[in-house]
């Protein structure tokens, strides 16, 4: 299990794209198609233009982080001062993987979350909707088993894992309630879910300076190194219509799990969600 593969040829266990939803849009002057395994998938490159929107929908998800594989962990780094490692390890003590686990990271990227799971001893499959982040990560990470896979339609069995993860990639998800209804399936009777994602701080000046000026200024940097930077005028727009930390834990249990709590990070710019199946 060390290919990249699509998700119809997944043997075992992303930002979430069913075989077939990465078709390129029509506006796309370079766009690239990509066979995969058995029927076809595309990867729509776009570079330095392709954005989602609001309405999340697969293609476009896909064709923007494809736009911004080859710098995302750098510009990441960048634009939060290097505290995306932090958050990095506070998922993994979450998940507290055991030797041998089988853990499930989605919307895995190139692989950056996935590899401190395997480093632990477990065996971790890296799934994303983006073939292009997934090819990236390959390159980088060979040892590493990466999956194209939806979020809404796991290409694995029930309860095929002892945990599942999704940092920063749920809030690129159509369907939120499905998406979490998808990773209970596929999680063993008991087994976890952790789920990283910016959230709404808490302490209101430290809630103002992050929505009004630090989102509004991350385009603005992100211009200065990113190879696809209307990406992140998608980002400060989808982290503000993104549900604060309580509701989020609604739909954690109206998915059907249970023992739901959260943890804040960094004064809540970002939460930690858990749960078991």
């Amino acid at each position: 299990m060390s290919n990249v593969t699509d998700r119809a040829g997944a043997a075992g266990p992303g930002r979430g794209g069913r075989a077939g939803a990465g078709r390129p849009s029509r506006g796309g002057r370079d766009r690239r198609a990509v066979s995969a395994a058995r029927g076809r998938l595309w990867a729509v490159v776009d570079t330095g233009r392709a954005r989602a929107t609001l309405a999340k929908r697969r293609a476009d998800v896909a064709a923007m982080f494809d736009g911004v594989a080859a710098r995302y962990d750098l510009v990441n780094d960048l634009l939060t001062g290097g505290l995306d490692r932090g958050w990095r390890q506070a998922v993994l003590a979450a998940v507290a993987p055991k030797t041998g686990e089988k853990i499930l990271d989605l919307a895995a990227g190139t692989g950056t979350s996935s590899r401190p799971f395997a480093d632990a001893g477990a065996v971790v499959v890296a799934a994303d909707l983006s073939l292009g982040m997934l090819q990236v990560g390959k390159q980088r990470q060979p040892g590493l088993a990466f999956v194209n896979a939806d979020a809404l339609a796991l290409p694995f069995a029930d309860h095929a894992f002892d945990a599942v993860t999704i940092s920063f990639g749920l809030r690129n998800v159509e369907d939120t309630a499905a998406a979490l209804g998808e990773l209970r399936r596929v999680t063993r009777p008991g087994g976890r879910i952790v789920i990283c994602e910016f959230s709404t701080p808490r302490f209101a000046p430290l809630r103002w300076l992050y929505q009004k000026v630090a989102l509004r200024a991350l385009p603005v940097i992100a211009r200065l190194g990113a190879s696809n930077p209307a990406a992140y005028d998608y980002l400060a727009e989808s982290i503000l219509a993104w549900p604060a930390q309580r509701p989020l834990a609604a739909k954690l249990a109206e998915a059907g799990w249970s023992s739901v709590q959260w943890h804040n990070l960094t004064g809540g710019i970002v939460a930690l969600h858990r749960a078991r199946a």
